[in-house]
């Protein structure tokens, strides 16, 4: 049995060639992928930002032991039970100068409305390292929570003494062979000071005269002289003494805030909100989930943070049905809300206290502050 039929002949089929159009799809698909291959591996100078955690201020966080305790822990005073969540929100950003982000991912993320693209620079300053960055970002959190416990424990009519105190010295300091390092600064020409604006306003009111300081050092009140030096920027006269200062308080009870490997300023106002809610009787939000952001001071005004768009997107992604934002804000805000999520402009911690009177009584809130187009 034979595998071909031995009277029949084979014919070669005919060669055929590819359209010219065929070909140069081929070619132009190859030299696509080819660039596909090569931007994915380019260097690129930007980041993203993107929705990070979400902490409910009335609720636990890790510790260093990564042991979960409350995020608000209060000795002296009374405290009562909360309901609901107060969050607060943080960013994060995906990238740095070691690794960034690949033209692929940022094509993903500039067309999603939770994320951001943002230069390398501005996240990142040239000249800063990593470790500077973050203990500033530290820093920068450490003092949030002091405002933000002297704002509260202030509206609830707590005595908060507040003491400015010297840090270090910039270079060509005008004070340095005059003050040192730990003085608090009690008065300047007479004038209490409780605050870095009031010192400074009384600098610039002495318009290059010397200035007379009372200062606390080491436990005994002194008193020194600082002449202030000129500097110039953009026109704009100013009168240094060359300091670095910090706030810090005296309070009447303790309040500690519990949040490891989170910086910045901008969870001040939930800390002054988380804190009100705790030593006061009921729930303060009405047991709703409500989220904010924004720094404070101990006066109690709300200002602007970054990333709020992301913010936004990670309070709504945590069930959070109402939102506060700050004020000054309000030109990110206008257009980028998530759906179903209900945002309040606010610009006073009295502000805040007002929407959250109203969520809690079921008052109008169709009547509160909100941001809008201008």
């Amino acid at each position: 049995m034979s595998l071909f039929d031995e009277n029949v002949s084979v014919v070669p089929a005919p060669h055929t060639r590819r359209p010219r159009g065929a070909v140069v799809g081929v070619w132009a698909l190859t030299i696509a992928l080819v660039v596909l291959l090569v931007i994915t591996f380019l260097p690129t100078a930007y980041v993203i930002q993107r929705p990070g955690p979400v902490f409910n201020t009335l609720g636990t966080a890790a510790d260093a032991n990564n042991k979960q305790v409350p995020l608000i822990s209060i000795s002296g005073a009374k405290t009562y039970p909360t309901a609901g969540t107060l969050d607060l929100l943080t960013v994060q950003v995906v990238g740095d100068r070691d690794r960034t982000p690949s033209w692929l991912e940022l094509a993903a993320a500039w067309f999603d409305p939770s994320k951001a693209v943002l230069p390398i620079d501005a996240v990142f300053p040239q000249g800063q390292t990593t470790r500077q960055r973050d203990q500033e970002s530290a820093e920068m959190m450490t003092d949030s929570q002091k405002e933000a416990t002297a704002a509260a424990l202030s509206h609830l009519g707590y005595r908060v003494t507040p003491r400015i105190t010297v840090q270090g010295f910039t270079d060509a300091s005008a004070s340095a062979d005059v003050l040192r390092k730990g003085d608090v600064i009690t008065h300047a020409d007479g004038t209490t000071i409780t605050d870095v604006d009031t010192l400074r306003k009384v600098i610039a009111k002495a318009d290059g005269a010397p200035v007379t300081m009372t200062v606390l050092r080491d436990g005994a009140s002194t008193t020194v002289r600082v002449t202030p030096r000129k500097s110039t920027s953009a026109g704009t006269t100013t009168w240094l003494i060359g300091v670095t200062l910090l706030t810090d308080f005296t309070f009447p009870i303790d309040v500690t805030l519990q949040l490891n490997n989170v910086g910045g300023p901008s969870a001040g106002m939930m800390f002054a909100l988380g804190i009100i809610d705790t030593l006061t009787p009921g729930d303060l939000n009405g047991g709703k989930n409500v989220a904010g952001t924004g720094t404070i001071d101990a006066k109690g005004d709300v200002g602007a943070i970054g990333g709020i768009r992301q913010k936004m997107y990670g309070a709504k992604g945590a069930g959070a049905a109402y939102f506060l934002a700050p004020r000054s804000n309000c030109d990110e805000v206008v257009g980028h809300i998530p759906s179903g999520l209900r945002v309040f402009a606010v610009g006073t911690l009295d502000d805040s206290l007002h929407v959250l009177d109203a969520l809690r009584t079921g008052s109008d809130i169709a009547a509160l502050p909100t941001c809008t187009g201008s």
